[in-house]
Order: structure tokens, then sequence, then C-alpha cells
């Protein structure tokens, strides 16, 4: 069963936070280029598909749902983000934002991006 919790990131558009992802990476000197490049390795939304769903303020459930191609290599994606280990959230949809959410924080503390997108 899903928590109340759960249900309000499912619907909270990937619009209304995604400023926050770019604000937390310029302000430790990443760019949005960057953010954009870890959400469609994530992804696999081009830039024009990624656009067309932050002017529809799609929902994060939906935003991953309708992903072209959730990349494989994602599920080497581990650590801690809000006290909780990525790897061990069982919950599919807030799997995919913490591992999200994990990436935009490793970008923040600058690590390589050849690291973060797992290469």
């Amino acid at each position: 069963m899903k928590s109340g919790n759960n249900e309000r990131v499912y619907k909270m558009s990937v619009a209304s936070v995604y400023p926050h992802y770019i604000a937390k990476a310029e302000g430790k000197g990443r760019t949005k280029a960057e953010v954009d490049e870890i959400i469609q390795w994530l992804t696999g939304y081009s830039q024009k598909e990624f656009k067309e769903h932050l002017e529809k303020e799609t929902g994060f459930q939906d935003f991953f749902a309708q992903a072209p191609k959730m990349n494989p290599s994602r599920k080497l994606i581990t650590g801690v983000i809000c006290g909780v280990r990525v790897e061990e959230i069982e919950d599919p949809v807030m799997r995919e934002v913490r591992y999200l959410d994990k990436l935009i924080d490793e970008l923040a503390k600058g690590k390589e991006m050849e690291k973060i997108l797992r290469k």
C-alpha cells in the first residue's frame, strides 16, 4: 500500500522541483546543462521531450512511466538520500525519484560527470 506522502510525490510535477535541482547545482558551480544531461541519461528523454514534460507539468509517476528508456545503469546508484538507502527503496516510483535526487546530490558535491553517469 502506498503512503499518502508517496502519493503526493507521485503527483508533484517535475517542473516544480526542476528549478531546485538547477539552483542546487549552480550554487556549487555546476550547470543547468549538467542537470539536463543527468535527467536525460536517467530517463532516455531527448531535450525536446523533457522540455515538453516540463511545460505539461507532468507528475513524477507519469514522467518515469512514460520515459523512453530508463537507463539500466541506474541500478548502480547506491548510497543514502534523505536518510534512506536508495538501493533498498521498494516502491519503484520513489526509487526512481531518489535515484534522481542522488545524482543531483553527486553533481552538487563536485563528482565528475563520468562517475555520476556510471561510465
